[in-house]
């Protein structure tokens, strides 16, 4: 969201008055979302307790007043990362027409192709797509340097989030938000490797979907940058 948004000329600030505006409606969860979500014909499926839908609107509302609505309309190279259920692959959107390849789409709108990359399994329902079932882009790939690196760019700076200090998880929720940190810290250590940078950002303990947290996360990630500035500019010589 944050890459869509940056390379369609959006500034930070900007971007925070959106997050806050939309956010609501982006974590809204409705009856409906929670039935559709456990309906199958066998059994029961959880598919999500609500839909990635409004993700798709928040950005393509953004994207209006760019006068944008493909991701090729982007200027600026962007790839955007998903994970397709059905073939088991990562897919990329990108903006930049010279990457190639079977998994590499130029043509889909913007709002879908972040919608994709941000449907997060268990809180959004896979985001069904002409032949495709998308689902979160870090299951693949959490820290996309080498895709960025495919774009062209000589040096990259990546964020990532500090490791939580080790203790006893007492909750489901819990549990699963750590084996999922854990998960996500064993496959982005190539991606780190090949970074010229890392930003390691520390935001205590706060949850993924803590939407009251978005100043505090805001500010936390400006004033955190400012102090590892030096060292980005000697990075990028």
């Amino acid at each position: 969201m944050v890459a869509a948004l940056y390379a369609m000329g959006y500034q930070t600030d900007q971007m925070l008055k959106i997050f806050n505006y939309f956010s609501k409606y982006v974590m809204a969860i409705s009856p409906k979302d929670i039935f559709y979500g456990m309906k199958e014909v066998r059994g029961v499926r959880l598919g999500g307790i609500t839909s990635s839908h409004n993700i798709e609107l928040a950005i393509e509302e953004a994207a209006k007043l760019k006068e944008i609505k493909n991701i090729k309309d982007i200027k600026m190279p962007i790839s955007i990362p998903t994970t397709d259920l059905i073939s088991d692959k990562e897919i990329i959107f990108t903006s930049c027409a010279d990457v190639k390849g079977k998994e590499y789409i130029h043509d889909i709108e913007i709002g879908k192709a972040v919608r994709a990359s941000s449907t997060f399994p268990g809180m959004y329902a896979p985001f069904e797509y002409k032949k495709y079932q998308f689902v979160d882009g870090g299951i693949f790939d959490n820290l996309p340097t080498e895709e960025t690196k495919k774009l062209g760019v000589d040096k990259v700076i990546s964020i990532k989030f500090k490791f939580k200090n080790p203790r006893k998880q007492n909750s489901m929720y819990n549990i699963a938000m750590r084996s999922l940190d854990l998960m996500t810290e064993n496959l982005i250590r190539e991606s780190i490797k090949a970074s010229d940078y890392v930003v390691d950002i520390d935001l205590k303990d706060i949850k993924p979907f803590s939407i009251s947290k978005l100043e505090f996360c805001y500010k936390e990630g400006y004033i955190q940058t400012l102090d590892n500035i030096i060292k980005i500019k000697e990075a990028l010589k």
